[in-house]
């Protein structure tokens, strides 16, 4: 199953990632991969605790999470 994670810059500097396609994963960093790391640790957890609560989750056999940045405009 493949996760897209993207990335915006917020106005304080720090930067947001999101799995769109797992509600209400999201996360904060002081830098994109620090972000991005936080966002795939909590999706893990999100689909382990639907998996150990029998709550409907499709196949899944792999798991990528692909990059996505969102271009600053100025």
């Amino acid at each position: 199953m493949n996760f897209d994670v993207e990335f915006d810059q917020e106005d304080d500097g720090r930067w947001i990632a999101e799995i769109s396609e797992i509600p209400g994963v999201l996360a904060y960093g002081a830098t994109p991969f620090q972000a991005g790391a936080r966002a795939r640790a909590l999706a893990l957890r999100v689909l382990a605790d639907r998996m150990e609560n029998e709550v409907s989750v499709p196949g899944i056999n792999s798991i990528v999470f692909a990059d996505r940045y969102a271009m600053a405009v100025n």
